[in-house]
């Protein structure tokens, strides 16, 4: 039985296609893994992705990617995979998920494969009822095949989880393991939310002992409030799978009310939802 501690890429036997059950979508979600080879364009330390590395994915086989998501949906919705895998509280299709074991964006195909899941969609008639999600770090938005693809993900009905786990230079650094500015974010994220509707997911957590600091969290709060009225909200999310990465020991989950509070400082502050995930 699949869990929500379980987001093996394998659990289907297919290349690109994976099944995982998400305490944050509520039910089954589709992922779609272009990133086969565990290559990412960041290195987060929270990263459940064994054998990170740096780069991108090889090229895409955009037919078997297509012919793997049909067979997939055909054997969740008509054949008895629910039942076989999925917990019986969970047995619903919640979304299909561009996100895996890198940055799904770093494909140079990335918006080829998008209007292929949007060619199986129509074909199954979900187009308008299961959801589309690009799961994305948003570092390449400036890329014209990214936005466009993000684009076609705003027409088909879709949305965006743009990942920013901080928003101070140095902290960014250190967490996700690039050097990026605030304003770069910012841009990127105001860039994203033009073309399709978009959240922002945050995790967060104690770092060597230590929880983000007020400074922390008001540049947090500051870089959300000039985009806060084109953002769908904010996905805060707490450590759930152990880190795969050298920086593991050094992560702790904080307390549930920490993130409450959290939340309701971003709320406050910036006037945007908030949904936690503890």
């Amino acid at each position: 039985m699949l869990t929500t501690d379980d987001h093996r890429r394998d659990s289907a036997g297919l290349r690109y296609v994976y099944p995982v059950v998400s305490r944050r979508a509520g039910g089954v979600s589709i992922g779609i893994n272009l990133n086969v080879n565990n290559a990412c364009n960041w290195a987060c330390v929270y990263c459940q992705v064994d054998n990170l590395v740096r780069g991108g994915p090889p090229p895409l086989d955009l037919d078997l990617l297509e012919s793997e998501l049909a067979t997939f949906l055909a054997d969740a919705l008509h054949g008895d995979f629910m039942q076989r895998q999925v917990p019986e509280s969970a047995r619903r299709l919640m979304d299909i998920a561009f996100s895996g074991n890198g940055e799904p964006t770093s494909a140079p195909e990335f918006a080829a494969a998008v209007n292929r899941v949007g060619d199986v969609l129509g074909r199954f008639g979900l187009l308008g009822k299961l959801v589309l999600r690009l799961i994305t770090n948003g570092s390449l938005m400036h890329r014209p095949e990214v936005a466009a693809g993000v684009q076609r993900i705003g027409e088909l009905g879709g949305e965006v989880w743009f990942k920013i786990d901080r928003a101070e230079a140095a902290a960014i650094a250190e967490i996700n393991g690039v050097p990026l500015t605030p304003e770069k974010v910012a841009g990127n994220l105001a860039r994203c939310a033009a073309l399709a509707p978009t959240w922002v997911q945050t995790c967060w957590f104690a770092l060597d002992g230590q929880a983000p600091d007020a400074a922390a969290r008001a540049a947090y709060c500051d870089l959300l409030t000039p985009v806060a009225g084109s953002l769908a909200g904010v996905h805060l999310y707490g450590l759930a799978r152990p880190s795969q990465q050298p920086a593991a020991p050094r992560l702790a989950r904080l307390p549930d009310e920490e993130l409450a509070a959290f939340a309701e400082e971003i709320q406050k502050k910036t006037g945007i939802r908030v949904l936690i995930s503890p």
